[in-house]
């Protein structure tokens, strides 16, 4: 079964290493310098540079747009999905989830969005993924309000302190 690692930036290193990941992508601030884990080829990272915010930027503020996840939804369309694609943000709590359920429901679109939200939620009480992503997610994917409505529904996670990576299948195991 195909799945998502998601991770805070902290672990990358380890989540790619552990979990044999070759394809990343980073959603962090502009500023924000790191390295990519040397199992990761440069031609198989995606870098978004954005802010974890849900307004339109103001100041040094970068705030997601449609091109960032339009650039996520052909990034995942190219992972071949042999091994996990490894998705993370600062802290692994908001755009990195927002942006494993926008890859996963574009991968998978004939799922539940409702049952997906779940799936994250099972995998991790801290996400909370970033409103504005999903909102942009789900016009550009045509879910008509169904992704931002199962967000919602699941509610604001856990506190968090950055340090819980965590899976999702792309797909629902009992739906194949």
């Amino acid at each position: 079964m195909s799945f998502i690692v998601v991770s805070p930036l902290s672990r990358i290193a380890e989540m790619a290493v552990r979990h044999k990941a070759r394809d990343m992508i980073s959603l962090i601030a502009k500023e924000q310098a790191f390295h990519r884990p040397g199992v990761i080829a440069a031609d198989r990272h995606l870098t978004l540079c954005m802010n974890d915010i849900t307004f339109k930027g103001t100041g040094g503020l970068v705030a997601p747009d449609e091109t960032h996840v339009r650039w996520l939804i052909d990034f995942a369309a190219s992972w071949r999905q042999e091994t996990p694609l490894l998705i993370h943000c600062w802290m692994g709590v908001s755009r990195s989830p927002a942006a494993a359920l926008i890859a996963a429901l574009s991968l998978a679109p004939d799922q539940s969005e409702e049952r997906l939200a779940r799936r994250l939620r099972i995998a991790s009480p801290f996400a909370t993924p970033n409103a504005r992503l999903i909102e942009i997610g789900d016009t550009l994917l045509n879910r008509g309000g169904r992704l931002v409505a199962a967000v919602r529904a699941i509610g604001r996670g856990a506190d968090a302190d950055g340090n819980a990576p965590f899976v999702l299948d792309i797909r629902d195991a009992a739906c194949g």
